[in-house]
């Protein structure tokens, strides 16, 4: 199933690419390419996180097994609460 995602993926720890006016430096975050990802699927110590909007979100019926999903207009409220020792991997498409 993960096979059909990869094209889709935009895989990002970029926070920018949601617009959400962050500034992370790019030593804090960095790409992920598909090749890593998929080698850390499964991993306990990644945490992929769904950040499209409402309504591209609910209107999908392509969602990755075991992602959260999170409201990118709400990051203040919701990116304290996962640890800071996981790869956080979020993703819009």
């Amino acid at each position: 199933m993960f096979r059909k995602w990869l094209p889709l993926l935009l895989v990002s720890l970029v926070v920018g690419c949601m617009g959400m006016g962050k500034n992370i430096s790019q030593s804090d975050a960095s790409p992920m390419g598909k090749e890593e990802l998929k080698a850390q699927l499964g991993s306990p110590d990644l945490i992929l996180i769904d950040v499209r909007y409402g309504k591209d979100w609910s209107e999908s019926d392509r969602k990755i097994v075991g992602a959260v999903r999170e409201d990118p207009q709400e990051f203040d409220k919701w990116s304290g609460k996962y640890p800071k020792t996981k790869t956080l991997v979020l993703y819009c498409a």
